[in-house]
């Protein structure tokens, strides 16, 4: 098997990782308004089911994640360097980012520490505001998840996502569904978790942050259940793009 060839697949294996932590984040916000971001799902993986699992997920990040940088720095899918192109593909890099942290974190739970999993959002504006101008870090932040979650939005409405999967993939109604609803609620979510970075900011308390987890916490039980099941339906569509998403920056490594 040539490098292509395994990174690709390694990357397949990120996305289905990826959806089993969207799949449980919405199960358990379902089942019973439990409300915990990726870390915290990360962590009770490693506790209930067993760190060999969280260690494949590990693998399966951390391709991701290097994966979202490659395409970033290539350009892939050639969006170009103006600056709507160079915005699209700095939040390509920052996903890439994320998720090779979320592989790190799998890393050191598959190794036995259990304290991961923590407030991770308030740990990040805590840190902001430690630094000079904190305050206007805590509002670019802000900023930033807001237009991922507007950008969400778009997703869910022009149906842009599926030109990444292949060409009988993007032709079933299902699939196109199952990521409408999906970034629909992600763009939910990231809109909430920005309105708290910036209470933050004005507050200039990093108690205010928050993610997900705070994000589905403060919505009304029956909104929350509609937010949880298209979470869960984003979770399902990853792992369709396991399957039939294409993923051209894998040539970079070569045969």
């Amino acid at each position: 098997m040539d490098g292509a060839t395994t990174f690709r697949m390694l990357t397949r294996f990120g996305f289905a990782a990826r959806g089993l932590l969207y799949v449980l984040i919405g199960y358990l916000a379902l089942r019973s308004g439990r409300t915990e971001d990726p870390g915290g799902i990360l962590a009770y993986l490693a506790g209930s089911t067993g760190r060999l699992v969280v260690a494949a997920m590990a693998a399966g990040f951390l391709a991701y994640g290097l994966w979202r940088l490659i395409e970033a720095w290539i350009d892939t899918q050639g969006h170009g360097g103006d600056a709507k192109g160079l915005a699209v593909r700095l939040g390509g890099a920052t996903s890439g980012l994320v998720h090779l942290g979320l592989g790190a974190l799998a890393v050191r739970l598959a190794l036995g520490d259990r304290g991961g999993g923590g407030d991770s959002s308030g740990t990040a504006a805590a840190t902001a505001l430690d630094l000079p101008g904190g305050a206007l870090i805590l509002y670019l932040a802000a900023a930033i998840l807001l237009g991922v979650g507007l950008a969400q939005f778009r997703k869910a409405w022009t149906l842009k996502f599926l030109r990444h999967l292949e060409r009988g993939a993007a032709a079933r109604g299902w699939i196109a569904w199952l990521g409408r609803l999906g970034y629909f609620a992600r763009g939910i979510l990231f809109c909430l978790t920005a309105s708290f970075f910036f209470f933050a900011a004005r507050a200039y308390s990093s108690a205010e942050a928050g993610g997900i987890d705070e994000a589905l916490g403060s919505l009304p039980r029956p909104l929350q259940i509609a937010v949880a099941l298209g979470v869960l339906l984003f979770g399902l569509y990853s792992m369709v793009e396991a399957r039939f998403r294409r993923i051209a920056a894998a040539d970079a490594f070569g045969h």
